[in-house]
């Protein structure tokens, strides 16, 4: 990225943060569960219209550090490594496609 960029990225970054803490704050215990990806591309698709590209840029890169961080918490608690907690996840995900 170039300074221009980062600079235009670091403007819109707060106000993406706060909202994808309001976005998690209202998907964790949703139910039905099926109805979290559904809500969570209605935010998407708001900070799409009004901060295009970038804002959804900074919205995966709010998500993976916010991940990343919980993973390692997961690990650390649970005396697993990154990359058990992570093999635990992709399990969950094999198995519910399979029961599609």
């Amino acid at each position: 990225m170039d300074e221009e960029e980062d600079l235009r990225l670091a403007r819109m970054t707060p106000e993406i943060s706060r909202r994808t803490l309001v976005m998690l704050r209202g998907l964790a215990g949703l139910e039905p569960p099926e109805r979290v990806p559904e809500d969570a591309m209605a935010v998407a698709d708001e900070i799409l219209a009004e901060h295009g590209t970038d804002g959804l840029r900074v919205l995966v890169m709010t998500l993976a550090s916010w991940a990343t961080a919980q993973i390692e918490n997961v690990a650390e608690l649970s005396r697993r490594s990154h990359e058990a907690v992570l093999d635990a996840m992709e399990l969950a995900c094999l198995e519910a496609g399979a029961e599609e």
